[in-house]
Formats: structure tokens, sequence, C-alpha cells
């Protein structure tokens, strides 16, 4: 049968391709309000694929935010069902002078497609289409589609989505194709995601701003204050230096500096920071970043002591690490190292719990094999240093169902950034992987080997 999956799957692919690219072309931001109407397109673009398939069990729903697709492919007599997830929203472009062909046009150039959300995540709407095609949409087991409009902003209904619609997206296991691979050609699975919590912090001195060369010397000015607390988050190797916080199990997975480097571009010379595993450091560890500081712009500069400065910063938690604590510990940190005696105030903003995904049992098998067949390499466990809290959420939700997260991208594809792109080889490569895995199940329940 994988024969015949493969040879499907490569004939179905200029099509699947094709459909992506009319789904990059609508700019779906879901967070920019004027684009909130592109989101809903997106749905009735992507709800008319799949009543091409024939599905009549589709409804979209929304619970106070972005909607989501619902569609269901029944499972036949006594066989599993499984959940398929993607979203169909996207990032904001940022400055379209830097992008090297328009963000909204999917432009091909060699194996690689470039564009605005062809691999996060509209790639895992094409993923989940072309598997479905492979069966003409009468998969050998339950298929529910979830094709949520908001991940990119948080998710914010996702939690009342399935208390609400239950019964609906209940699933024996989970597809989550929103996460990476290892590496062009070598599947993964993630296995931890790390939290995020962030927070506003305001540093003030004075009461009015003042003459610098009147009371500079004596007097300090909260700018400077400020950026003295903020390097007290790290210690001299650039590690994080807030106090109680947690740090998950270690990854048995050689990230070589010489990758990390080219992969995130820095600068010779450039020395990388904190001690211990790479991998450790991007997945299991916290790390804090600060985003954004308010102050005077250098063209609007003065010789003036500043009374007041803010800035916000954002820390990624380890997978285990409750965020509450971690908000309590970033906060209790700030205040009790302020310089010189300086007044902080806390604006905790928002914060999501990583997560650890299990990778054990006869589905989890299986799906390590049909996915390094697949892709004709050994699938690895893997980490994510960013967040993907709706992995949480149906955990909770459906605690004992087995969850999978899994994806396209590829360490080149800059998700969420300029020239965002997709490796064509992979996309067949992770179809191929989903339909054997489905063929896969099927062929579990009823007792043939897969």
């Amino acid at each position: 049968m994988t024969a015949d999956l493969s040879a499907r799957i490569s004939d179905l692919l200029p099509g699947v391709v094709e459909d992506l690219t009319a789904l990059v072309a609508i700019p779906s931001v879901s967070s920019l309000p004027d684009r909130h109407a592109d989101v809903d397109a997106t749905v009735d673009a992507v709800s008319a694929l799949l009543t091409d398939l024939g599905c009549d069990d589709l409804e979209v729903v929304r619970e106070g935010g972005q909607p989501a697709i619902i569609a269901r492919f029944p499972a036949p007599e006594g066989q599993p069902t499984v959940c398929l997830y993607a979203h169909l929203d996207v990032q904001p472009t940022g400055d379209l002078a830097l992008w090297t062909t328009e963000p909204f046009v999917a432009t091909r150039r060699g194996d690689r497609l470039y564009g605005r959300g062809v691999v996060d995540d509209k790639a895992g709407i094409a993923v989940h289409l072309a598997a479905l095609r492979a069966f003409d949409g009468k998969p050998p087991v339950g298929v529910t589609l979830f094709i949520e409009g908001e991940e990119e902003i948080g998710s914010p209904t996702l939690a009342t989505i399935l208390e609400r619609h239950s019964d609906k997206l209940a699933s024996d296991v989970f597809v989550i194709c929103d996460s990476g691979n290892w590496q062009v050609g070598t599947p993964a699975f993630t296995t931890a995601l790390r939290g995020l919590v962030d927070l506003v912090v305001r540093v003030d001195t004075l009461d009015h701003a003042l003459h610098s060369g009147q009371f500079g010397g004596v007097v300090p000015d909260a700018l400077t204050t400020l950026v003295r607390l903020l390097a007290t988050l790290h210690d001299e190797n650039g590690d994080v230096a807030v106090a109680g916080l947690a740090v998950a199990e270690p990854f048995d997975l050689d990230y070589p500096e010489d990758r990390m480097r080219a992969e995130a571009g820095l600068l010779d010379g450039v020395e990388l920071v904190g001690t211990g595993p790479l991998a450790d450091r991007v997945w299991s560890r916290p790390s804090l970043t600060v985003l954004a500081i308010d102050a005077t712009p250098v063209a609007d500069a003065s010789n003036t002591l500043a009374p007041n400065a803010r800035a916000k910063v954002s820390m990624r938690i380890a997978p285990n690490q409750d965020p509450a604590a971690a908000m309590a510990a970033l906060s209790r940190h700030l205040t009790e190292h302020a310089p010189f005696g300086a007044k902080v105030t806390i604006s905790e903003g928002s914060a999501g719990s990583g997560t650890v995904v299990e990778m054990a049992g006869p589905v989890a098998d299986l799906a390590r094999a049909v996915y390094s067949d697949a892709f004709r390499n050994p699938a690895v466990d893997m980490g994510q240093g960013g967040s993907i809290p709706m992995v949480a959420d149906f955990q909770r939700a459906y605690p004992d169902a087995q969850i999978l997260v899994t994806g396209v991208a590829d360490p080149d594809s800059r998700m969420h950034g300029i020239d965002e792109s997709l490796d064509l080889i992979d996309l067949e490569a992770a179809a191929l992987a989903e339909a054997s895995l489905l063929q896969g199940l099927a062929d579990q329940t009823s007792g043939r080997s897969a």
C-alpha cells in the first residue's frame, strides 16, 4: 500500500501546491482588524476545498473570536478517529521592502516556495488535503479536520471551542501539523515546547526631568537605572539569573555550534550566550529577551535626566514550568534588584504554559516508522524554543489521546520572518507520512501489520 500511496501523493502534489498558492494569496492576518475579512475569506476557501472532497459534515464555529472549521469524515465501523489540526491565520509581513518577492504571491525558487503563511501554517492545511485526497475523501479511519483562525494571536477562544464542541473534536489521535523538522529531509516530532510570560517594567527615579549638567553625577536618571536593572537578568555567561525557575529534562540530540550560527545568521566574532548543550539552551531552559524600551528617540535627545523609563521583557520558560510561578519569580527579581533604590512598577502581560508531549506506545511507534519511511531518514524527537500553548489545551481536553506534534517547517523556513519559505520535497514527504499514518492506524486496528 505504501508504494501506491507514494505514487498517489506524487500525482496529487501539483494540485495541492496550486491550492496552497491560492490560500497564500489571501492575507489572513488575524492580528490586524482590517484583515479579519481575509480570515473569513480563507475560511470560505478551505471550506470549499473540503466540500469538493465530499465532506458533508462541516461547520464554521466562532466563540467570540476568529472562526474555526470543524469538518468530519466519519470513521468506518470499529476504526479510530484522528483529528488533523492546522491554522489558517498568518503573521503580518513586516517591511515589504525587505521581501525578495511579494509576500502574498507564492513564488517558487528551486525546490522552495516563498510567501507569508506558506509554511506557517497553510502548509499544514495542504498536508491534510493531500492525505485526504489520497483516499478520495474516504479515509480508512475517521478524520476530523480542525482548522482555526487565531493561532497567531494565541488562540484566545480555543479553550471555549474545545469545551463547547468537545464531542465533535473528540479523537483517539491528534496530529498537530504546526511545528518543525530537525532539518530538510529529516522529520521530527516535537516532544517539548517552552512556555512564555511577559511583562512591562517601569523605573521611576524623579518626579520631573532635570538638566544633566546641573544634577548629573549625583541624581540617577531612569534610563540608566533601567539599563542596569535589565543587565541583572543574566549572569556573566549569558545564562538567566532569575532565581526559582525550572529546567526540563535534557535532550539527547547534538546541535552543532556551526549549524546554530549559520541558522541564526550570527555575525562573525559574535559569541553565543549561555552554557551547556545548545539543544538544552533553546528547548528545555528559560531564556530572557528585552523586547522594547520606551525612551527618548536619539533624534530628539537633549541633555536631560529622564524621570522614568520602561521596558517590555519576555521570558521563555521551561516546558515543565508553571507560568504563574515564573511570572512571580521574574517580577520579584526586578523588584529586588532595583539600583539606587529606584521605584519599580511591574505590569504583568501574557502567560502561556509550556508542554511535554509523551511519545510512547503503539501509535507513537507507528508514527515514527511511517514518517521515517516517507522522508527516508530516521525521525527524531526534538524540542521547540517557541510556544504553542494550544498543545496543552488539547492535552487537558483529551488526556487519553495520543498527540503528535509535527510539521513541514525547517530551520531555514523563517516562520514569522522575511522571505518565509517551504521545502516542496518535504511537503510531499509530510503528506505521504500523514496518509501512511492514517492507513497504518486502520491496519493496526484491523490486526494487519502496518
